[in-house]
């Protein structure tokens, strides 16, 4: 008898009419909207105009047999559940059908409950699998979102850090007043050797931050010292050179900051191992250590002091080129050299500030003539 519900719509593929008829009353009374096809390219076309959730197929039919239909119905409705009605001497066939993504076969003669409990079930476990798959979906752009905003979030706090360290740069520098505005300066000279260079965006981040962070240890050295205007004694020197191992040990407790802190601690090493605090040489020496050694010695020397004026642009580069193999790794002392000398002056002047594009570097030709050294 009807429970004169929709339980959901069934299409009956036999050749046999008569079949037919009797699977879309027995499936009509239980609540089934049943339709019938007489062949299989009927059943495809009904396929293609309407949908149902399951469809019932014989498995011999002439012109396109059950199988062949099957598998083009499949790919016309990927989500329908599909039956075989077969005989017995075909349930092998049926059985490797299954394993194609057949959901159950009846074997004729059918009982009727069976074949109602068979579609029944393949419904059921259909609406199931679409679930599932809505779920999964569901889940896998939950994820998504939470993986693009939580990404977004550790973009901010990156930035955020790297403002503050670009701000403490800068307060670092207002107390060193001889030396104003050198972070940022030595920053960008650093970035444009290390983009010449062909360096990663990971290199060029840790060695930004280092060089806004390299002086940080004058935090602890008294004013007499830092801001003297003359020569400093031995023993002031000393005093002076200990800022190296105070930032260092500052800057290595922020986890975020270990690379940095290699850097901050060798950037006064020389690449001949006549620098401080370990005099180590060569490649022992980190690549953004000896990139900004190149980049902190071409501020100091373009820059006025107390105890001397600012040499010019092509002085310190004769200098640099001097000194390369000796003070210089020669390979950053090369990349030094590619880039424009306009670059150069942008920096110089200000007109190229930290956050903004810089221009990548451009061969050069190499100077001819070197300037004595200071």
């Amino acid at each position: 008898m009807s429970t004169g519900k929709y339980i959901g719509r069934v299409l009956v593929v036999d050749d046999d009419q008569a079949i037919c008829e009797i699977l879309r009353a027995q499936l009509s009374n239980e609540g089934f909207d049943c339709e019938v096809a007489l062949s299989a390219e009927e059943g495809l076309s009904m396929l293609r105009r309407d949908a149902f959730d399951a469809v019932l197929s014989d498995l011999h039919m002439p012109g396109l047999s059950g199988l062949d239909f099957l598998a083009a119905a499949r790919r016309e409705r990927p989500h329908v559940a599909f039956l075989l009605v077969t005989g017995e001497q075909d349930v092998r066939t049926a059985i490797q059908a299954m394993k194609s993504g057949v959901s159950d076969y009846v074997v004729k003669p059918f009982k009727g409950e069976t074949v109602l409990r068979s579609v029944g079930q393949a419904i059921e476990k259909k609406r199931l699998e679409a679930e599932l798959q809505g779920y999964r979906q569901k889940l896998e752009h939950m994820v998504e979102e939470r993986t693009r905003q939580l990404f977004s979030a550790l973009q901010e706090i990156e930035i955020t850090y790297d403002s503050t360290l670009e701000a403490l740069g800068g307060a670092l520098d207002l107390r060193d007043s001889a030396t104003a505005g050198h972070s940022i300066r030595v920053t960008l000279y650093a970035l444009t050797i290390a983009e010449a260079m062909n360096c990663g965006e990971k290199q060029l981040r840790e060695l930004a931050r280092a060089a806004s962070l390299h002086d940080i240890g004058k935090i602890g050295i008294p004013d007499a010292v830092l801001l003297k205007a003359g020569c400093l004694t031995a023993e002031e020197q000393a005093i002076m050179r200990s800022h190296v191992l105070v930032g260092y040990e500052l800057v290595s407790r922020i986890a975020f900051l270990a690379q940095a802190a290699a850097i901050v601690r060798a950037h006064h090493e020389r690449y001949d191992g006549a620098g401080y605090p370990a005099g180590v040489s060569g490649d022992r020496i980190p690549l953004g250590a000896r990139i900004f050694a190149v980049a902190d010695t071409l501020d100091a020397m373009t820059s006025d002091r107390p105890y001397r004026k600012a040499l010019s642009f092509e002085e310190a580069m004769a200098e640099i080129v001097a000194q390369s193999g000796r003070q210089f790794d020669p390979v950053v002392v090369k990349a030094f050299l590619s880039v424009p000398r306009h670059v150069w002056s942008s920096i110089q002047t200000g007109s190229l500030s930290v956050g903004r594009p810089r221009p990548r570097a451009e061969a050069v030709a190499m100077p001819e003539q070197r300037a004595r050294p200071d």
